[in-house]
């Protein structure tokens, strides 16, 4: 009895976890796998949607290299993303640092940080639009309200559209990675400081030898995250200034969109894509060898 009796407990344990698994599985096939080997093969194909697809090899990979507009998009993201990566990091950090602490009406702050984070994308950048608005903007009647004459011209300017964009993407995120900060401060030993602060070591110390070390795993997590949300960004920068003024603010993700939705190239916004995503991989792949390597 006994021993036909553990095949069919296994066979029944495998049962109940492949139900876990395989839901989550199949949406990850249907939504993520399946359209990007899909991407993929179109790469090196050329395909309106209309047509039959032809291959064309390496044509859309060539045409790539020698398009100007694609290096502007690549060097737009990258400004962007090493804009906003750090910025949002020690905002996030700052903020859960301040908030740690037992403050009167402290979950109202905590709330009110987090709150852009669930708040509409579009009217985000509506109402940042109108606050860097050159002639009216609150922005610049405070800059010329303490002195500066010649206040920038925001999101109407190509010098100063992608800060403004960073600005606004590091307001709407820093609450959402706060949270994660709160989480891991929560979890540092109280002892660890006591010890410290009997062994003479002042709010400097304490800071650089217990908390950020304890905080290591979270600002792993936040710093691979926002990478990822940093070269795919879109939405925002569709919103705010639709990759104006000239080329100034065009990302990757919107040369994507217009060549492969507008233009209805899809073999060669694929191949943009493809670029994307080894781009972001490497990046990933080098901050997960840096972690390793600091864990030594």
């Amino acid at each position: 009895m006994t021993r036909t009796a553990a095949p069919k407990t296994r066979r029944r344990t495998t049962l109940i976890g492949w139900s876990f698994i395989l839901p989550n599985f199949l949406g990850f096939a249907a939504l993520t796998l399946v359209p990007v080997v899909a991407a993929l093969a179109l790469s090196f194909m050329e395909w309106d949607s209309y047509s039959t697809p032809e291959w064309v090899g390496l044509a859309n990979f060539e045409r790539m290299w020698n398009n100007a507009t694609f290096w502007v998009a690549l060097r737009n993201t990258c400004y962007y993303a090493i804009g906003h990566i750090p910025l949002t990091l020690v905002a996030a950090l700052g903020f859960a640092m301040l908030l740690n602490r037992p403050l009167r009406g402290v979950g109202l702050f905590r709330t009110a940080l987090f709150f852009p984070y669930v708040t509409s994308l579009v009217a985000v950048a509506v109402v940042w639009n109108m606050l860097f608005s050159p002639d009216l903007g609150p922005v610049n009647q405070f800059l010329r309200g303490i002195g500066v004459e010649n206040p920038p011209g925001w999101t109407t300017s190509s010098d100063w559209a992608m800060p403004a964009v960073i600005l606004t993407s590091v307001w709407r995120d820093m609450g959402y990675y706060m949270v994660l900060y709160l989480a891991g401060l929560q979890t540092i030993p109280a002892e660890l400081y006591e010890a410290a602060k009997v062994d003479g070591a002042g709010r400097w110390a304490r800071f650089w030898n217990i908390t950020l070390p304890s905080l290591r795993p979270t600002t792993f997590f936040v710093v691979i995250m926002l990478t990822i949300s940093s070269f795919k960004v879109f939405d925002l920068v569709q919103v705010m200034t639709e990759g104006g003024p000239g080329r100034s603010t065009l990302v990757l993700s919107q040369l994507i969109f217009r060549e492969g939705i507008t233009q209805g190239r899809f073999g060669y916004s694929s191949a943009i894509s493809m670029v994307l995503f080894v781009v972001v991989l490497l990046v990933t792949l080098i901050q997960f060898r840096l972690q390793q390597r600091s864990e030594r």
